[in-house]
């Protein structure tokens, strides 16, 4: 049986909206006009097409029109009332909440905006791509000049330090690679769709601005967390990627996947990839405000060995199971809406066995303000929610009524922010 301390390698979870962490701008010359002054950040905003998004265009007009602007999400509530948030991009970074509440992404950096939507060479990527800016040794908050789908041709291995920030226009990364976050910490990945990715390579692809090397072939994950911590992912489209959607694997830690829309996919968030990893007895995750659409099948999330805390997310249904674990892996549910889908596999918690787990009866399993609609439910086990070994999860990160889930996950999925006022 894991102990939940052994979880405890990194901060706890906790809301740092209001940390005294300073977010100022690296004022210095550079040769590129990709690289700008974080004071002088003047964006707008495109005729949008996207369905999705002129919903949420008229969903934020009526907020305004009614004066509301606190909904509750922890997480928005922390910077969608400031109507300078173009000005103030980095403050951002205050917000995150649960395991990735430490991140700091490209904050402190210089912001790099990205005009040319090509992925030409992925070993000497052109000034003014993705790519370019995502290799780069300094922080860099990188933003978007324009509306883009960007095609990448090999996987965008991303440096420290580093956040990409679509708000303000509609960007696409589908049909090619995704993003390989690997042995690298301090990334914050919000407002981008990623989408319909695939496999790629083997290649020779630049992974900092002073090394490139072979990369094996790809599995197509839209996001893959390799051997990292301090990572933030919200706000996000994800569908129909070749392998996983997210996935956190080998040993990485710090976590927070949050106001995530997900749709379309059967292997969504694998935490934890093979049963003989044990250092992701450490691993620590939370998974918060998502909304888990249509047409999705199982691991939403699945855990080996380490620590989830999922809350407030709304579920629509799923296809085998909603969350899932094996190795012992100790994970708190808590205000979350849970919609099973018709006919069978109404259960929300799947004990998977793939290796010499113990006893499943033991396994810190525990469900607590949970909404349960159409037959579904979630069975429990291990210590009781009160007893210490759920101290640390429960102590920072408070889960709100399940009767706010709709209200939270309604702007889940890429902002459709306006040219002006509050997004």
């Amino acid at each position: 049986m894991i102990n939940f301390h052994q979880c405890d390698q990194h901060a706890g979870f906790q809301l740092s909206c209001h940390a005294s962490r300073t977010v100022r701008g690296i004022f210095n010359e550079t040769s590129s006009s990709n690289l700008q002054d974080t004071r002088s950040n003047d964006f707008t905003t495109q005729t949008m097409t996207d369905t999705l998004r002129m919903k949420k265009i008229n969903h934020n007009n009526s907020r305004r029109m009614m004066g509301e602007c606190m909904t509750g999400n922890l997480i928005d509530d922390c910077w969608r009332c400031d109507n300078q948030w173009r000005q103030h991009r980095q403050a951002l970074a205050k917000c995150a909440l649960g395991a990735g509440s430490n991140v700091v992404g490209g904050a402190n950096g210089r912001i790099y905006v990205v005009t040319d939507d090509s992925d030409a060479d992925a070993v000497n990527p052109i000034p003014g791509t993705l790519r370019y800016g995502a290799i780069q040794q300094e922080p860099l908050w990188i933003t978007f000049s324009q509306d883009m789908s960007i095609h990448l041709r090999n996987e965008l291995i991303l440096t420290s330090f580093k956040t990409i920030d679509g708000r303000g226009f509609n960007v696409h990364i589908a049909g090619g690679a995704g993003l390989t976050l690997q042995s690298i910490s301090n990334v914050i990945i919000h407002g981008v769709h990623i989408h319909d990715t695939v496999p790629t390579g083997p290649a020779t692809v630049r992974s900092s601005m002073t090394h490139s090397g072979g990369r094996g072939r790809t599995d197509g994950d839209a996001i893959n967390i390799y051997s990292s911590h301090d990572i933030w992912i919200d706000h996000c489209y994800f569908a129909n990627g070749a392998d996983g959607l997210v996935d956190v694997t080998m040993g990485s830690t710090g976590v927070t996947i949050s106001n995530n829309y997900f749709t379309d996919h059967d292997k969504v968030i694998l935490l934890g990839a093979h049963p003989r990893d044990m250092f992701d007895m450490h691993m620590r995750v939370t998974v918060a405000y998502n909304h888990f659409g249509p047409r999705l099948i199982e691991r939403l999330p699945r855990i080996r060995h380490g620590c989830v805390h999922v809350l407030n997310n709304m579920y629509e249904g799923w296809g085998m199971y909603a969350i899932g674990g094996s190795e012992g892996p100790t994970i708190v549910s808590q205000g979350n809406v849970f919609t099973a889908p018709n006919g069978g596999n109404k259960e929300v918690s799947k004990r998977l066995q793939d290796g010499d787990d113990g006893s499943l009866s033991n396994w810190n399993w525990q469900s607590s303000g949970d909404v349960f609609l159409n037959g579904a439910f979630f069975t429990a086990s291990g210590a009781p929610l009160g007893s210490q070994v759920y101290s640390t999860a429960l102590n920072d990160v408070t889960a709100l009524p399940a009767t706010m889930v709709a209200t939270i996950t309604a702007d889940a999925g890429p902002l459709a922010c306006a040219s002006e006022g509050i997004c």
